[in-house]
């Protein structure tokens, strides 16, 4: 018994400081300029996957940003492989170097995000319907500038702080 105690407690140390961070990429490049990237239109593919990892559903997104000075808009049209159509618009606002805030209808107060090097990182609750059913999770958004027209997005979902799901897109530019 104490042995399995000792090998839980190891793991779970091991696995608690194996996460990246977002310090990781200070200094990288390209570095991420959020306002730029995030404004015109842009369209992104993705999928969303369960605890196990296995594809749920696949979806494209047609997005289009716009800016004035430090206040941003992100309007996004979602069409998923069975059918389903949704929209969210994003309420940015950056708030000093690399912090920004953000706000949509379905996101439970404010999504906060920063920037360093060429990732971001936002972090929010969400209320997500799924099969009739409302459920908050919280999204814990990591996204990778590429190049100066492609971004890579990895949203862990979580719920009372196990990991129920995944979503990884690919944004580009138009």
């Amino acid at each position: 018994m104490k042995n399995w105690l000792s090998i839980i407690i190891v793991t779970f140390l091991l696995t608690a400081c194996s996460h990246q961070q977002l310090e990781d990429y200070a200094g990288s490049s390209p570095t991420m300029n959020v306002k730029s990237f995030f404004e015109g239109e842009l369209e992104a593919k993705g999928v969303v996957m369960d605890r196990s990892g296995q594809v749920q559903r696949r979806f494209v997104v047609t997005m289009l940003g716009t800016w004035q000075g430090n206040k941003g808009k992100l309007e996004e049209w979602f069409v998923f492989d069975d059918g389903e159509k949704t929209t969210r618009t994003w309420h940015f606002e950056k708030q000093g170097t690399g912090v920004y805030v953000g706000r949509a209808s379905d996101v439970v107060g404010p999504a906060q995000g920063k920037q360093i090097g060429f990732a971001l990182q936002w972090k929010y609750e969400l209320d997500l319907e799924v099969a009739g059913s409302q459920y908050r999770v919280e999204f814990d958004d990591w996204l990778y500038q590429v190049d100066e027209t492609t971004v890579i997005n990895r949203s862990y979902i979580n719920k009372w702080g196990l990991q129920v799901g995944e979503v990884i897109l690919v944004i580009n530019k138009i």
